[in-house]
């Protein structure tokens, strides 16, 4: 699923696209594209790339124009090689270079917007070169307060295909997925609908129990923004509730967990459009995302959950039969003091410690609008 929020996807895009124009890197490229032509490289040969990349990464932290970073980064993209002498030197010298850049923009760039886009821009860079050498600097960045420097840093760390690489090395690999997990873990609270889905879908990739923490640690955080009327952009819950599935399917000592979160989640979507549609007070493209996680969990998930073809709401979406809809979210996961029969099959309780509640907790009212929540 590709995240479309606009404000978001304006502001990643504006530090991705660029217009052409010549940088300082150009000056290099002569020098650099004779290297590219040897099958063995002398001792110099190894120090053009390495001025090379140091040329590059310095345009790229000292630039104000950032019309030009896309350039730049192509650039340096474009002369990768996989001459073996060339790739090594090329892969160490991006990651001292790009280290070098990423502190030299948090202790000399005192403008804060302009220091946010060189670390984004860096992070764009190592999501770009996908070597694995690079991984680090950007599990570094995971807990930067700044939305977009931690998205890029938790897409350059996550990258599927980069981790095809990194699995080659089931020891390295490992540690170095317990270190994103707890990066990613430490930061769910807070984070962007966008950052919450790259680490949905890292956690979705693994079989682990801290995975799986962190798969319901998200589902946590979505449903208290559901609970509270914050949420946004939940067409990303389709992933999440998913996930959550797959993992019911799979079974597991953390399955009551799971399916508790499954359950709350997929009844305050149900029960934010059924609000929506009597009510209104939400925009229409939120009730859009909500039927698409609607209609896309009675597919993928319910019927692998119960065994049999579930097409209930589809069918009263489409008639805008409330009635219809609420009776069937009953059906499946209860209300009051009865248990649904998605909640029966899993012995899900919704309560606290102690407390036997077989239905989800209602969602509550909306906030009163006011100047400081409109």
């Amino acid at each position: 699923m590709k995240l479309k929020s606009a404000v978001f996807v304006l502001l990643v895009a504006g530090l991705v696209l660029a217009v052409f124009e010549v940088s300082k890197a150009v000056v290099d490229l002569r020098r650099i594209e004779e290297v590219l032509k040897k099958n063995v490289l002398t001792q110099q040969d190894l120090q053009i790339i390495d001025e090379f990349m140091n040329d590059a990464v310095t345009d790229l932290v000292r630039t104000t124009d950032f019309t030009q970073v896309s350039k730049t980064r192509t650039i340096i993209v474009s002369h990768r090689s996989s001459q073996a002498q060339y790739a090594q030197q090329f892969s160490e010298s991006a990651f001292r270079h790009i280290a070098e850049g990423l502190q030299q923009a948090k202790t000399d760039i005192r403008d804060e917007g302009r220091q946010v886009k060189v670390i984004a821009n860096l992070l764009i860079l190592v999501d770009r070169l996908k070597d694995p050498r690079l991984v680090d600097l950007a599990v570094s960045e995971i807990r930067h307060p700044n939305s977009i420097v931690r998205y890029w840093a938790i897409r350059a760390a996550t990258d599927a295909g980069l981790w095809a690489k990194l699995s080659q090395d089931q020891n390295a690999a490992a540690q170095l997925t317990g270190r994103i997990l707890t990066e990613c873990g430490a930061v769910v609270d807070g984070s962007s609908p966008q950052v919450l889905h790259l680490m949905t879908e890292f956690a979705g990739r693994l079989q682990s129990a801290e995975a799986d923490q962190l798969l319901l640690r998200i589902a946590d955080a979505r449903i208290a923004s559901y609970a509270d009327w914050s949420v946004r952009y939940e067409l990303m819950d389709a992933a999440v509730l998913r996930l959550l599935s797959d993992k019911l399917v799979a079974g597991g000592p953390s399955s009551p967990q799971v399916a508790k979160r499954f359950g709350q989640l997929f009844s305050f979507v149900l029960q934010r459009y059924i609000a929506s549609q009597r009510d209104g007070g939400i925009k229409p493209i939120s009730a859009n995302y909500l039927i698409s996680v609607m209609m896309d969990t009675e597919e993928k998930c319910l019927g692998r959950l119960l065994d049999a073809p579930q097409a209930t709401i589809r069918l009263a979406v489409e008639a805008e039969d409330l009635a219809a809809l609420q009776a069937e979210h009953d059906r499946l996961l209860g209300a009051g003091d009865q248990a649904g029969s998605l909640s029966a099959k899993f012995t899900v309780n919704y309560g606290p410690a102690g407390e036997n509640r077989p239905a989800p907790l209602t969602l509550p009212g909306r906030p009163q609008r006011t100047a400081s929540n409109p």
